[in-house]
């Protein structure tokens, strides 16, 4: 993990503070930058998401899938976590904390919207940062690859119709061909990208350009990043200034699905007799989400101003301390973890042999 992905928090602070003061500053700027659309997509946003989505998509190696059968058992929890749970937990926490507990001190406007950036941002599960996490945890790098490879290919089929499902359900009213063109623009259109370069790269043997290229986008996908969340928060400046708790009430409900859905993967892994180098990665993904995805869905479905991009941007600020103790939860539960799934193993061996 590099320096700069280490304090990425640190520096999602820095640019809440910087978009604040030049929001204020600067604000016919903010509003030139948010006018620049075409069918409601906004131009120099889109430009940073494919900086900062491709990049990571190049890493990604969609022969993996091939790989998916060797670990059945943690394929199925991190699957049944990623879609049937983690989507519609957090649409149940958003509806209690926001709609209903935190509701007295929210903006009564934006409650709706807030909810929608929350379902948003779960039902995009983690990518690239995953293989960071993975590694951090001495996760089995197949597993880990293959699953990425295996969500990245259900995503682009599965997020328009949840997040489609759970805002009806929330009574939010969506674009339908936003919501499409959204999929189309920062899921369908960079995975191809990406998989032409990596091919390209490939074809003539050059593993080594390959790792070239992503040492040197790497960087530019973070400042991709970091430059969304300049633009976002120079809209939401007056906003957060005068309702500052709402940055914290928001992270609530992300924290309680994060140590929900890891907790419950590493568990169904340990009682699947799972091993612990693919119930780890298998906790991580389940409980990571892809944010810059989340971010640009928000931003397109909803607009800069909108308390759905707030919500999804504080999932951006508290991604890595949260998953980095996860990761410390993990590796410090190991003992305990293997002596669950080896005597679990040891059961479903004799079972095996009788039948």
């Amino acid at each position: 993990m590099s320096t700069f992905e280490r304090y990425l928090t640190l520096w999602v602070a820095v640019c809440i503070v910087a978009g604040v003061a030049l929001g204020h500053v600067m604000p016919g700027f903010f509003h030139l930058v948010g006018a620049a659309e075409v069918a409601k997509v906004n131009l120099p946003v889109a430009v940073l998401i494919w900086l900062m989505v491709i990049p990571m998509l190049l890493k990604i190696d969609f022969a993996a899938l091939g790989q998916v059968g060797r670990h059945w058992r943690g394929i199925g929890v991190t699957l049944f976590i990623n879609w049937a749970v983690k989507p519609f937990s957090m649409a149940a926490l958003g509806w209690f904390f926001i709609a209903y507990l935190f509701r007295p001190y929210l903006p009564a406007e934006q409650v709706n919207s807030y909810i929608a950036g929350l379902i948003i941002l779960a039902a995009a599960p983690c990518t690239a940062m995953v293989f960071v996490w993975s590694n951090l945890t001495r996760g089995e790098p197949h597993f880990t690859l293959s699953q990425v490879a295996l969500n990245d290919s259900i995503l682009v089929v599965a997020f328009a119709p949840i997040v489609g499902l759970l805002l009806g359900l929330s009574s939010i009213t969506v674009p339908w061909s936003t919501l499409v063109l959204s999929v189309v623009l920062y899921i369908i259109i960079p995975v191809i990208v990406a998989q032409l370069v990596r091919r390209a790269l490939l074809a003539s043997g050059e593993q080594a350009a390959l790792d070239r290229l992503l040492h040197t986008l790497g960087p530019v996908s973070l400042v991709a990043l970091l430059a969304t969340l300049v633009l976002l928060f120079g809209f939401q400046g007056e906003q957060i200034l005068g309702q500052p708790l709402v940055i914290a009430l928001l992270a609530v409900p992300i924290l309680i699905q994060v140590y929900f859905n890891a907790g419950l993967a590493y568990l169904l892994n340990r009682l699947a007799g799972e091993q612990h180098c693919v119930a780890g990665p298998s906790a991580l993904i389940g409980a990571s989400n892809f944010f810059e995805l989340a971010v640009a869905a928000a931003i397109s479905l909803f607009g800069f101003n909108s308390g759905a991009a707030l919500a999804t941007v504080v999932g951006v600020l508290i991604e890595v301390p949260v998953m980095l103790t996860v990761v410390w939860i993990v590796n410090r539960s190991q003992g305990w973890y293997e002596r669950g799934a080896t005597r679990k193993g040891a059961a479903l061996a004799p079972a095996s042999r009788e039948a």
